[in-house]
């Protein structure tokens, strides 16, 4: 078979991504290969490629999905509902906390913090929003990657800090930590003495579409700290979820946090 031209291999890319955003449900990779009339190894090709601009992506199902590109793009208005109905959930936790409190959704390629309440303390008042992120050493990232909201980085893992996870191995573990908890934690693993716990925030079929964090200096927020702001998080996190559907959805959900 003589490779594609150009304009074969955009066809191609573009028959699998409108056949995965037509449709109502994840589909299967076997089903979307035949649907696009492809073999197997030339759709993983095409897919690996559209996975990596952030347009679809594979659950643990092996299922394909819009990505977290086209879902910002889609969901930009439910992007100003969430920054509305969540204002008052983040005054709560600053308050409650005195920590940063930040918000998040996932980015193609790294966390995407929209907004902040502020620190009451000069010490930890950093200015998150627009800054990138990596998944792997940061608590919201941990949160997204936990719920399957982006994929597992490909290649070396970042070390930032003498704690950060940069096995495959070590951070599953951790990630599975996050769903027996309900909350993530990044341990001076983005900067050091930098600690920061996060909570996931579903839609309302489940799905992980943002998350809520508060950071602060180890110094300030210790080990005895953590589990009690982890639930104060995990509370605010779900009225937001409720907020987000009205209709306040049955408890039957993909994504059951502790």
């Amino acid at each position: 078979m003589a490779p594609p031209t150009g304009t074969q291999a955009v066809d191609r890319a573009s028959t699998l991504l409108v056949t995965v955003l037509q449709a109502e449900q994840p589909v299967p990779f076997a089903e979307l290969a035949a649907a696009a009339s492809l073999p197997k190894s030339t759709a993983s090709r095409i897919l690996t490629s559209l996975e990596r601009h952030g347009l679809v992506r594979r659950g643990s199902d092996s299922a394909v999905r819009p990505g977290p590109v086209l879902a910002r793009y889609a969901g930009s208005g439910r992007s100003d509902a969430l920054l509305r109905l969540a204002q008052p959930h983040l005054a709560r936790l600053g308050e409650l906390t005195g920590e940063t409190v930040n918000l998040a959704v996932p980015g193609p390629t790294a966390v995407d913090q929209i907004a902040q309440v502020d620190s009451r303390f000069l010490l930890g008042a950093t200015n998150w929003v627009g800054r990138d992120v990596p998944f792997h050493c940061s608590a919201l990232g941990k949160v997204f990657l936990a719920y399957g909201a982006v994929q597992m980085p490909r290649g070396r893992l970042d070390r930032r800090t003498e704690r950060t996870l940069t096995t495959r191995e070590r951070l599953e573990a951790d990630l599975e930590g996050v769903r027996r908890r309900g909350y993530a934690v990044a341990d001076n693993e983005l900067e050091p003495g930098l600690m920061a716990v996060a909570a996931p925030i579903t839609d309302a079929e489940g799905t992980v579409v943002a998350a809520v964090a508060v950071t602060g200096p180890s110094v300030r927020l210790t080990g005895n700290r953590i589990a009690g702001v982890g639930r104060l998080i995990i509370t605010e996190a779900r009225a937001i979820s409720r907020a987000l559907d009205p209709a306040e959805r049955p408890r039957s959900r993909k994504v059951v946090v502790a």
